[in-house]
C-alpha cells in the first residue's frame, strides 16, 4: 500500500541527496510504494518471508544466506505483500517482540546480515531507523559499528496501541531497553516528541523535532476560488483509524441543513480489508438519498492525487487516533485547499503555524460539519485561508527544508561522536 511514512523518507533521501549527500533508503520487510521517484535501493533486509518463517520455523534460522536471498526476491516480496496487508496489527504481537529482542530473537539472523552489511559494505556515517519497532537491531549495529544512531518516530504507538497487552507491554519495555544504543529521535511534530517521550519513558532531551516537507515539483500552488458545485474532499488511506466515517456524517448533517448543491469526493489507497467498511459508509449515503453525491477516485500516480486535489474545495481527513504528521494537509496546502481537521495530534501545530484551516472538535460530526460549512459558504474566507496554506507549505514544509533541518541535526551528532 501507499505508506505515509515510506513516501516521508522517500521524498526525505532524496532531498538530501540534492544537498550533496550520500543518502541510502533501505527497505525493510517488503520494497515501498510510492507515487514518486522511488529512491529505495533494490536489496531489502530483515525480508517479510524471511521473518515470518524464522519466527514460525526453527530450520529457516539456520538456511543459508543464498536461500535467504531468494526468498527476498522484490516481485515475491511485492507479490506476498498484497495478502499480508490484511493482516491484523494484533496478530503481530509475537513477532514484534521477538524482533525487538535483535540478536536474542528468532530473526537473530537477520540482524546478523544488516550489521555485516553495515560494517563492512556502507560504513556510514550515521544510521537512522524509520521506527522504533526496528530498534532490536540497535544494539549490535551500535557495538559494531560505533557511530550515532538515531530513529525516526512517526506512528509507532498505533501500531503498538493495536497489540494485545499480554505483546504491548513487553514490547514498550523492549524499546525502552534498546534506547541505551539509540544517540536521538527524530519527531515529525513539537506534539509527537512530548507525546511519545511520555509513551515510551523516554528523556525528552533526545527527542528532535523535524516537520515534514513535500516536493512540490507538480502541485499547483494557490488558485482561484471555484464556484458551485462546491465539493468537500477526503484524500488518506481508505479506513476506520483515518476517520472517513466522520466525514460521512458530517456530510449527512450537512445536507440535511440544506448545503445545496455540496458534493463529497473521497481518493486514497482502499485495500481489501476495509472494503466492507467503505461499502458500510457508501450504503449510510445511499440510505439518506446521497448516493449521486458521492464519489470514490482511485488516484494511483502523483498526477492524479494532483488533479483530486485540484477538484475539491476544501479537504478533511477527521482522524480517530492522533496524527503524528498530517501529510495529506501539507498536500492540500500545496494546491491552496483548505483544512478542517480535529483539534489533536499535529493538526493544531499545523493549523497555527500556518492559518491554513480550521480545528474542530473530534469526533463531532456535528461540529466538523458546522466547520465545513462555514468556509465552504465563504468564498472569500476559503480564498484567503487556501492561500495562507500554501505559502506555509511554500516557506517552511518542502523537502528541501526538511532535508536541510536533517543534515543539520545530524551533523550535531557526528561532530560530537
Amino acid at each position: 500500500m501507499f505508506c505515509g511514512s515510506c513516501m516521508r523518507d522517500n521524498t526525505l533521501v532524496s532531498a538530501l541527496r540534492k544537498l550533496g549527500h550520500d543518502a541510502l533508503l533501505i527497505p525493510t520487510y517488503t520494497p515501498i510504494r510510492t507515487d514518486e521517484p522511488d529512491a529505495s535501493e533494490r536489496r531489502v533486509f530483515f525480508g517479510g518471508i524471511n521473518v515470518y518463517l524464522q519466527q514460525k520455523s526453527w530450520f529457516f534460522r539456520h538456511t543459508p544466506r543464498l536461500l535467504d536471498r531468494l526468498l527476498n526476491f522484490n516481485r515475491l516480496l511485492r507479490w506476498v505483500s498484497r495478502f499480508a496487508v490484511r493482516t491484523k496489527y494484533s496478530d503481530l504481537g509475537e513477532m514484534t517482540v521477538s524482533m525487538l529482542r535483535g540478536s536474542h530473537g528468532k530473526q537473530r539472523k537477520e540482524v546478523a546480515k544488516l550489521t555485516d552489511w553495515l560494517a563492512n559494505d556502507l560504513k556510514p556515517d550515521v544510521v537512522i531507523l524509520s521506527n522504533a519497532l526496528l530498534s532490536g537491531a540497535l544494539p549490535e549495529v551500535k557495538r559494531t559499528l560505533g557511530v550515532p544512531i538515531l530513529v525516526t518516530l512517526q506512528g509507532d504507538d498505533i501500531f503498538l496501541d493495536a497489540l494485545p497487552e499480554r505483546y504491548r507491554n513487553p514490547a514498550i519495555e523492549l524499546i525502552r531497553q534498546n534506547d541505551s544504543a539509540v544517540d536521538g529521535y527524530i519527531c515529525t511534530s513539537c506534539y509527537y516528541a512530548d507525546y511519545m517521550s511520555g509513551y515510551l519513558g523516554i528523556d525528552r532531551a533526545k527527542m528532535h523535532v523535524v516537520h515534514p516537507g513535500l516536493n512540490l515539483a507538480g502541485h499547483n500552488g494557490a488558485r482561484t476560488v471555484r464556484r458551485e458545485p462546491l465539493t468537500v474532499g477526503y484524500f488518506a488511506r481508505i479506513s476506520p483509524e483515518k476517520g472517513f466515517h466522520n466525514l460521512v456524517d458530517a456530510f449527512i448533517l450537512m445536507k440535511k441543513a440544506g448545503a445545496g448543491g455540496v458534493k463529497l469526493r473521497a481518493s486514497g489507497w482502499l485495500g481489501e480489508n476495509h472494503r466492507a467498511y467503505f461499502e458500510e459508509q457508501r450504503q449510510k449515503l445511499a440510505a439518506a438519498g446521497l448516493a449521486a453525491d458521492f464519489e470514490y477516485v482511485d488516484s494511483p500516480t502523483h498526477d492524479d492525487k494532483v488533479r483530486f486535489l485540484q477538484s475539491v474545495d476544501v479537504l478533511s481527513v477527521p482522524t480517530t487516533y492522533h496524527e503524528p504528521k498530517g501529510l495529506y494537509v501539507l498536500e492540500a496546502w500545496a494546491n491552496g485547499i483548505p483544512v478542517v481537521q480535529p483539534r489533536h495530534g499535529s493538526f493544531p501545530e499545523l493549523i497555527e503555524a500556518s492559518g491554513g484551516g480550521l480545528l474542530v472538535e473530534p469526533e463531532a460530526p456535528p461540529a466538523l460539519a458546522a466547520g465545513l460549512q462555514q468556509l465552504l459558504a465563504d468564498h472569500d474566507l476559503r480564498d484567503r485561508i487556501g492561500r495562507a496554506g500554501a505559502a506555509a507549505v511554500r516557506d517552511r514544509f518542502t523537502a528541501a527544508h526538511m532535508a536541510k533541518n536533517t543534515a543539520t541535526l545530524l551533523e550535531r551528532f557526528v561532530a560530537q561522536s
